[in-house]
């Protein structure tokens, strides 16, 4: 494994007669030229109910596959044991 190093960082040094900047402001972008209402925000989440239908169809029939194994073994057990 490679050793980590340690990078210097330098910070330039300002004039004397100026002054460093402050941080500044964030300034908010948008998009569109109005504010944004509750009524714009109308987010699409047919994807969604698309993939938990598919896990809902696939978890049922994983079920039914598991109660159709055990009374198949329940009722054939016998015929497969030796006596």
């Amino acid at each position: 494994m490679a050793k980590k190093q340690k990078r210097n960082i330098t910070q330039s040094a300002t004039p004397a007669g100026t002054r460093a900047p402050s941080k500044a402001t964030p300034v908010a972008y948008s998009s569109s030229p109005r504010p944004m209402t509750s009524m714009d925000f109308n987010p699409d989440y047919t994807y969604v109910k698309q993939d938990l239908k598919r896990i809902g169809i696939t978890a049922a029939s994983f079920i039914g596959l598991l109660f159709a194994l055990f009374f198949f073994m329940k009722w054939f057990s016998p015929l497969f044991i030796l006596k």
